[in-house]
């Protein structure tokens, strides 16, 4: 399915980019065939490792890949816009209008730049972004308290351990009481893998590193996952909570499953099950990888969502495709029937398309504030 999807804006540019060009025919057949081969990227990630999620050939294979399979997508894009300007002219001028070639070769420079720039966007370590929240109840002992939030890292041939390290060593240095993981680790086996997750056990933070799993641990035996993550030292909170204890103050970390689960065979997402015997009237927050389910947990009173797994829609103007599959909810804070939702761009990206153009990856410092009573000035 894949590979048919994928290949639709690849035809397109054969047909409308390439086919109208000033070459000679054979040339016009090879740059087809290079640009066929390389729309191809998922179907050759299959044969590499059983899985379109986890291109297993080396790393500058899949940049390589991840470029031309961007720059076919935008390229296509730009065709588009440059047909409709040249059916616009042509409507005004009432006569046909023959678009250049130099404008044709123009604007796939300018997709072979783009994509260049965004696949650079999605594989640097990512900066920290600090947020400040304001918790309703919020006991005075954890006033100023922070929380780093990672998501989706998608270890992988792309995102090997230097890089994992990396992440790790900037996370570390954040000076974070907590350190939360929600979701999508890894695309691959652990045995593919094992390596690559390995610096994951050098986190460090006061209050430990807490973790759930995202849709994609579940393409990748998910219980050898969960033993795997767990014998790193990350504790997971699989429809569990924990309690943070500050003197007489609590602070409630609940996590849930993701809800791809039962496709699986596993248990899906439970914020009851997350929730059972969690102390009355401490503010809660929630770990879930989608933030689709945003307006269940406010019904339910949790005071901050942190979710990830759109990746910020990646790119400027999809991101506006991919909110409309989550709910409206792709990157950034939005306020959820009284609750905090917040949606992290992602720590690293699927590796299956490594592109980022105006939606950068972040890692999310949160710091948590007590909200001001009703009764008391904003």
């Amino acid at each position: 399915m894949f590979h048919l999807i994928f290949a639709a804006p690849c035809l397109l540019v054969i047909a409308r980019w390439l086919v109208p060009l000033g070459l000679p025919l054979w040339g016009k057949g090879a740059l087809a065939m290079l640009l066929l081969l390389a729309s191809q990227f998922h179907f050759w990630n299959r044969l590499s490792s059983g899985s379109v999620f986890a291109p297993e050939f080396p790393r500058g294979v899949v940049l390589l890949l991840n470029w031309a399979f961007g720059a076919i997508l935008l390229l296509a894009v730009l065709q588009i816009l440059v047909d409709l300007g040249a059916l616009t002219a042509a409507l005004l001028h009432r006569s046909m209008v023959t678009i250049p070639d130099g404008v044709r070769f123009g604007a796939a420079g300018l997709a072979a730049v783009l994509a260049a720039i965004g696949v650079a966007n999605a594989v640097r370590v990512p900066p920290v972004r600090d947020v400040a929240v304001a918790i309703p109840g919020l006991p005075p002992a954890f006033e100023g308290y922070r929380l780093l939030q990672l998501t989706d890292l998608h270890l992988s041939r792309l995102f090997p351990a230097p890089w994992a390290r990396a992440v790790v060593e900037r996370a570390n240095a954040a000076g974070a009481d907590l350190i939360v993981v929600t979701g999508d680790f890894i695309d691959g086996s652990v045995a593919m893998r094992r390596d690559d997750v390995a610096p994951l056990r050098d986190l460090r933070a006061p209050d430990g590193v807490w973790a759930i799993p995202g849709n994609h641990e579940y393409f990748f035996d998910y219980p050898a996952w969960m033993r795997h993550l767990a014998g790193l030292g990350l504790k997971m909170l699989p429809n569990a909570h924990t309690v943070l204890a500050r003197g007489e103050g609590r602070l409630v970390l609940a996590g849930v499953t993701d809800a791809s689960a039962p496709a699986s065979g596993e248990a899906g997402p439970d914020l009851a099950a997350a929730l059972a015997g969690a102390p009355p009237g401490a503010p809660v927050v929630l770990l879930d990888h989608q933030p689709r389910g945003a307006k269940r947990a406010a019904a339910r009173g949790v005071a901050l969502q942190l979710s990830g797994h759109t990746h910020g829609g990646m790119i400027l103007g999809l991101d506006r495709l991919v909110a409309r599959g989550n709910n409206g909810f792709v990157s950034g804070r939005y306020d959820v029937g009284g609750m905090i939702l917040y949606v992290g761009n992602g720590t690293g990206i699927w590796p299956g398309f490594a592109l980022r153009l105006g939606r950068p990856a972040e890692m999310t410092r949160f710091t948590l504030h007590a909200a001001p009573r009703a009764d008391e000035p904003g």
